[in-house]
């Protein structure tokens, strides 16, 4: 049986040797190699992770300290906020409190016009344009003065209100955005590794519409509170001013109201006095007019007192006539009883003559007593008119105050009130 000889090659020792030489060396490169990435690897991984960590507690300290950064803000909105819903609530409390006096004002008012249609019921000669008169209208203007400052404080406080509204609405979204913040940066503050809410999120690096810088976030609720702080300025100095014009026109139309009763109060004592007077003259007159009554009687009665002696002498005359002849003497009889005629009738003349001046001043006597008897009647009703006024006025008397208002006046506490609310 034949054998074939399978053809190989064969290689001389020194392939072999450098075959051998080339195979340690490469091991050992690679080796070597191994070992440098091996040192590497362990210095990345050490620099990584401390980095990592680093960079976690970083940020850690950021997220805190910004927490602590919203934390503060939030408080100082929160306090501003606390200080404009009291702003809000003291200007309301003014604002009604003017609102209540403007509508106070419709009583003097009423008063004031009711008086005035009372005096348009005087008469005549009564009818005149006194200070009582004038005081009224005078207290009228007041009266509407003081209605156009109060309504133009009110139209101020509710302007002042929207403002303060507006800032709080302001303040407010401000504080809302800021406790979302600051609970959305609590939260991720608390996020550890082992977190059950952590993933991969599409696109984390890119900077969302909207965002802002550190200093115009901070800028903002600067603004915010700077806003607040100057609107409860002006809030605090229009309610200063709404008590002052509260206590000017209670000052005003109390003065007003005394000078109108002091007006009234003279008046009613001039009605009084000349009432009197006429009241004294016209029982003078009526005196008068009884004596002259009587006299008229007595000039009458001696008058017809003159009738008889009259008859006797002139029928004295006329029988001596029938005297005979020589007889029919003018002599001293005859002469006396000519005489005696003459001044009976010369006296009777005379008694007729001033029982016509009697009578006439009877007649002026009795005018002049019903002219006193109609200025009376006059005088009269002003008087009661002026006293009706004066009944009617006492609405306005203030109400008495109650031994609990006393003490909180003698105490100074009201002032202390009335100084706080400003």
């Amino acid at each position: 049986m034949a054998t074939q000889v399978r053809q190989v090659i064969r290689h001389q020792p020194p392939d072999w040797f450098t075959q051998l030489y080339s195979q340690s060396t490469n091991a050992e490169n690679q080796r070597s190699a191994s070992h440098q990435v091996r040192q590497e690897s362990r210095f990345l991984r050490n620099e990584t992770d401390s980095q990592t960590k680093w960079d976690q507690y970083s940020n850690d300290v950021r997220l805190a300290d910004r927490v602590d950064h919203i934390r503060k803000w939030k408080e100082i909105l929160e306090r501003t906020l606390g200080q404009l819903d009291q702003e809000i609530s003291d200007l309301s409390e003014a604002k009604e409190e003017t609102e209540n006096a403007l509508e106070a004002m419709n009583l003097p008012t009423d008063v004031a016009v009711e008086c005035l249609t009372i005096r348009e019921g005087r008469r005549n000669i009564d009818l005149v344009q006194d200070d009582p008169e004038h005081q009224l209208h005078k207290e009228v203007e007041v009266i509407e003065g003081i209605k156009k400052a109060l309504q133009q404080r009110i139209s101020d406080s509710f302007e002042q209100l929207c403002l303060l509204q507006e800032a709080r609405q302001q303040i407010q979204a401000d504080l809302q955005d800021k406790h979302t913040a600051m609970s959305i940066d609590i939260d991720q503050y608390n996020l550890s590794e082992r977190s059950p809410n952590i993933s991969f999120k599409p696109n984390p690096l890119r900077v969302p519409k909207g965002s802002t810088t550190p200093q115009q976030w901070e800028d903002f609720s600067r603004y915010n509170k700077e806003r607040a702080d100057a609107e409860m300025k002006s809030s605090n100095r229009l309610r200063e001013q709404i008590h002052h014009t509260l206590h000017q026109t209670s000052n005003d139309l109390e003065a007003q109201k005394q000078a109108t009763e002091y007006a009234y109060r003279k008046r009613i004592h001039e009605f009084e006095r000349a009432k009197n007077e006429l009241e004294w003259q016209k029982k003078n007159t009526e005196d008068e007019i009884t004596e002259l009554e009587n006299d008229i009687r007595g000039i009458e009665e001696a008058i017809r007192n003159k009738i008889r002696p009259t008859k006797k002498a002139e029928t004295r005359l006329e029988n001596r006539t029938y005297r005979p002849n020589v007889e029919l003497c003018r002599d001293a009889a005859q002469y006396g009883l000519v005489d005696e005629v003459k001044q009976l009738y010369a006296s009777k003349h005379a008694l007729e003559e001033k029982l016509k001046q009697a009578q006439h001043a009877l007649d002026g006597l009795y005018k002049n007593l019903h002219r006193l008897n109609d200025d009376i009647a006059l005088k009269t009703q002003s008087l009661r008119l002026d006293n009706q006024c004066m009944d009617i006025r006492q609405k306005l008397a203030s109400p008495a105050k109650t031994q609990i208002e006393n003490n909180l006046t003698l105490t100074g506490i009201e002032r202390m009130k009335s100084a706080i609310l400003a």
